[in-house]
């Protein structure tokens, strides 16, 4: 999949175009087979139930839009709406990450309609993706929250930790929200001594990935333990250990930053592993 470059706020009349329609938190999906799948979908009867609509890109000359669904909306026959992150493994991730690239733009235009300066009612800034103040010349463009998430290591071990906001009980890596002035290194850092009372050096970066529920980016990291005994926060951390990858509880479904980072533990130990064995 690859997009034109373009952008445009005018909201045509293009047979071709896609529209992902959303209502809530929740994205209308083909319901026999519990997939995304990116239907060009007949707005007529749902156009009275639109709230509002945004341009998102251009692929292969199909034109893509998202738009906000009324809460009483009814998903239309063989059709029904399915939490997006609920999605993540289950599509092709360019699929999914389109998906949400839509819910955060749509949330965005939901939470700037007015002008955070002066109070007036903002209007799509027509040559980039920003909102526009009419009264005072404010722009806002769709924010982004960058994050850090890290794969902690000891010798032949992982951290990892449950958080309590984790409602499936898994076990994943650390991560947090960068501070004003802040590093990622320092963000690291700090959020690893916070949370579970350890120190760790030679950081690494290890790759990024947008993570739209609402806003944020995850910058990913690999860090090794420097000194300190596990003391969980017990705020955002319910329970954290050292594990090995022949001991690894519940972990995060594929498809996240956050299992890649796993994932990349399992492999480097199984090479070791390997490489032990035919020595």
């Amino acid at each position: 999949m690859y997009f034109e470059p373009e952008l445009s706020y005018k909201i045509e009349r293009d047979a071709r175009a896609y529209w992902l329609l959303f209502k809530g938190n929740k994205i209308l999906i083909q319901k026999d087979k519990v997939q995304f799948t990116l239907p060009e979908i007949n707005l007529y009867n749902l156009r009275k139930k639109l709230n509002r609509s945004q341009y998102l890109d251009r692929r292969e000359g199909h034109s893509f839009y998202v738009s906000e669904l009324t809460p009483d909306t009814v998903a239309p026959e063989g059709m029904s709406f399915y939490d997006l992150r609920r999605l993540l493994g289950q599509i092709p991730e360019n699929l999914f990450f389109l998906a949400g690239k839509a819910h955060h733009i749509l949330h965005w235009d939901r939470t700037h309609q007015y002008c955070s300066r002066c109070g007036a009612h903002t209007e799509n800034k027509i040559d980039e993706r920003a909102k526009i103040c009419p009264s005072c010349g404010f722009v806002n463009y769709p924010r982004i929250s960058p994050a850090m998430i890290v794969a902690i290591t000891r010798g032949r071990e992982i951290l990892l930790a449950k958080g309590g906001r984790f409602q499936d009980g898994f076990y994943s890596v650390l991560a947090g929200f960068v501070e004003p002035g802040e590093t990622f290194e320092e963000c690291v850092q700090r959020e690893v001594e916070e949370e579970v009372g350890l120190k760790v050096n030679n950081i690494k970066y290890f790759g990024s990935q947008p993570w739209p529920f609402p806003d944020s980016i995850m910058v990913g990291f690999t860090a090794e333990y420097a000194s300190g005994d596990i003391i969980i926060d017990k705020k955002e951390i319910l329970d954290a250990g050292w594990f090995t990858v022949e001991q690894l509880p519940l972990i995060p479904c594929i498809g996240s930053i956050a299992r890649r980072l796993i994932d990349w533990f399992i492999t480097k130990e199984l090479q070791v592993g390997n490489e032990t064995q035919t020595r």
